[in-house]
């Protein structure tokens, strides 16, 4: 590797502030969190959150040369958000927007069920494409961008504004990777035309990486309803079947333009499928991919065993960063997969999206240790 590889992690980004709920807590949902109820926390947590703080630096950890370029107000939440990257020592290229509010979620991520988020979008709303500057594209090997659901200019106009990122990014030569979110159905996101959207942007997208959740109620309602149904209040993933759910999604995607799709599949693990050798060649001439290898790959892989789950929160963004990172150390996609899967399980052993993680060097020296999956 010639130096350190240079990238941008674009889009939303947030205040995360996770109280801590005691070991011991143990009841239903509707019982934790009853009305009136006084509860005694173990602290909380404040980090930097959504896809451009977490995955981000994810890879600054993993030995990146990290941007990130997010949208923050010019008030306490924003100074904090600037604070937390500056100590990570990453370039964070921050937008500074005097008239609104910086993003913040609070997460309760209560014991024994999936997480709960309070979120404010904050100037996540009002990001564009006049916030991509050309300076900011400057000497990049990737283009990463996240969680356009949550970010109202982003799916409005059919994905427009989306698409004209893109095609400033991929002007300059540079790769793009694209991760989602998950859509409130109540929200003015949950209206927008996702099919339509996706049609638009993925032919520009080299790496798409989604999780099933979110891609089953974007292209395919009916399916999310009837999966919801049959989960009954569990993890979609629990009920979700990787050659029925899984893999037609993959290859639908595949169709509508995106070069290499990773679905996450939650505590099951991760799918991967990949188009033929001729678009690939692209790739290989801007990331020094081997065409041939990463050609026409269909994979399954399994979560690894994490020896605690404290919180979820994260997991997502951080094994897309080992996924990405290994793209651009050269490595096999199958080894990129296990790497992608390896970090998703560190980063449950903490409560914050980057307590838990390790190095590529340290992910790879796990799995040789023979880590048992689930």
């Amino acid at each position: 590797m010639q130096g350190k590889k240079k990238i941008a992690a674009a889009g939303h980004i947030c205040l995360d502030i996770t109280p801590v709920f005691p070991a011991n807590t143990a009841g239903t949902v509707a019982e934790i969190l009853k009305p009136g109820r006084l509860l005694h926390m173990d602290g909380v947590d404040v980090h930097t959150g959504g896809s451009a703080a977490n995955t981000g630096l994810a890879l600054k950890l993993m030995g990146a040369d990290v941007r990130i370029l997010g949208k923050v107000g010019e008030d306490t939440f924003g100074r904090i958000v600037g604070a937390v990257l500056e100590q990570h020592g990453v370039r964070h290229g921050l937008i500074r927007d005097a008239q609104g509010s910086t993003s913040y979620s609070v997460i309760l991520a209560v014991p024994g069920t999936d997480r709960i988020f309070l979120h404010d979008a904050g100037t996540n709303d009002t990001y564009g494409p006049e916030d991509i500057s050309e300076e900011a594209l400057e000497g990049l090997d990737l283009f990463h961008f996240g969680y356009p659901p949550l970010m109202r200019r982003m799916y409005e106009k059919e994905g427009r504004e989306l698409e004209e990122i893109f095609r400033k990014v991929k002007a300059r030569g540079i790769p793009v990777s694209l991760d989602m979110a998950a859509v409130d159905e109540a929200s003015p996101a949950g209206s927008a035309d996702w099919e339509k959207i996706l049609r638009r942007i993925l032919p520009l997208v080299d790496v798409f990486l989604p999780s099933v959740e979110e891609l089953l109620f974007m292209v395919d309602r009916e399916a999310y309803r009837k999966i919801v149904q049959r989960a009954a209040g569990r993890d979609v993933t629990e009920v979700t079947d990787i050659r029925q759910d899984v893999a037609p999604l993959a290859e639908k995607m595949l169709e509508w333009g995106a070069k290499n799709v990773l679905i996450k599949c939650g505590s099951m693990g991760l799918y991967f499928a990949s188009c033929e050798v001729e678009k690939q060649r692209e790739l290989q001439t801007v990331m020094g991919l081997d065409a041939e290898a990463w050609a026409g790959k269909r994979l399954f892989e399994r979560s690894f065993r994490p020896e605690r789950i404290c919180s979820g929160t994260g997991a997502g963004d951080t094994c897309i960063a080992a996924f990405l990172m290994g793209m651009l150390l050269g490595k096999t996609p199958e080894e990129c997969v296990r790497l992608a899967a390896a970090q998703g399980a560190c980063c449950v052993e903490a409560y914050d999206a980057l307590g838990g993680l390790r190095t590529m060097e340290e992910l790879e020296k796990r799995i040789g240790g023979g880590w048992e999956k689930n």
